[in-house]
């Protein structure tokens, strides 16, 4: 760990140049690390053992989260001094928070994900933003995972992480190359899966019992929603009624009512 009178690295040092590699996918895919930023996030990542590997901080936000500070050399963990100007390299934001951690991934194969009765689907969602937020929204309805599947972005993608604000560090995740096999995997398990479909048989608010249970909600890709032969693998295709002039809803707004209509019919007292 850094001696309080240690210099502070900066951006050509070895230990920055290292970190800064996991900037890049496949970097972070061949080392199983990425980097969080923020203190929310060190935070949450603290409460999973084994989850952080080193920290970088600038002087004035070692002072600022002092306490974070604390637990994490108690751990025996590196908190690293940087410059202004080498956590700005980490950070990768506009308006960086002053600490960075080096963490392990964090998913687990897709069959450690089946246990619960809310399941999320994410098909080819490549919006770093869209996931991130489908992440935490899944956290808040009280999903029991998340599958990135087919082509969506990567979890630990700098803009991905963020917008989970936290929620990475609490949501099982799941990574599957093929979205037909997490939704025949899912059906096997017992999961009644519902395509999330702007063209879909069903009404959302019609759909009743249906949503409750053990579920498995299927989200496409922000562009072109879910392929056909996709679709036609779920139990149901759903669609939230648009009552306005609106084409159509956000994929992380249309998820969210999904979630929470699921989350609401399987917690309403009987």
């Amino acid at each position: 760990m850094a001696s309080p009178s240690a210099a502070p690295l900066k951006p050509t040092s070895g230990r920055v140049k290292a970190a800064r590699r996991l900037a890049r996918r496949t970097s972070r895919e061949e080392l199983r690390l990425f980097l969080a930023e923020g203190g929310k996030a060190l935070a949450e990542a603290l409460l999973l053992d084994g989850c952080v590997v080193e920290v970088f901080a600038t002087a004035a936000a070692s002072e600022e989260y002092a306490d974070l500070r604390r637990r994490v050399e108690s751990l025996g963990l590196p908190w690293q001094l940087v410059t202004d100007e080498a956590l700005v390299a980490l950070a990768g934001a506009v308006t960086p928070q002053g600490v960075v951690a080096v963490c392990r991934h964090l998913d687990v194969p897709l069959t450690d994900v089946l246990g619960g009765s809310l399941l999320v689907i994410c098909a080819d969602v490549r919006d770093p933003g869209n996931a991130g937020t489908i992440i935490r929204t899944a956290d808040a309805a009280g999903a029991d995972a998340v599958v990135l599947a087919g082509h969506s972005v990567d979890a630990y993608n700098a803009k991905t992480v963020r917008a989970t604000v936290g929620s990475l560090f609490h949501v099982p995740l799941a990574v599957e190359p093929d979205p037909a096999v997490a939704v025949r995997v899912a059906r096997e398990a017992g999961y009644r899966v519902l395509a999330a479909d702007g063209a879909g048989e069903l009404d959302l608010f019609a759909a009743g019992d249906l949503l409750g249970g053990r579920v498995a909600w299927l989200f496409g890709n922000e562009a072109w929603g879910l392929p056909v032969e996709l679709a036609e693998l779920a139990d149901h295709r759903v669609a939230i009624p648009i009552h306005g002039r609106a084409e159509s809803l956000n994929l992380a707004t249309a998820a969210a009512v999904c979630l929470y209509a699921s989350a609401e019919t399987t917690r309403r007292p009987r």
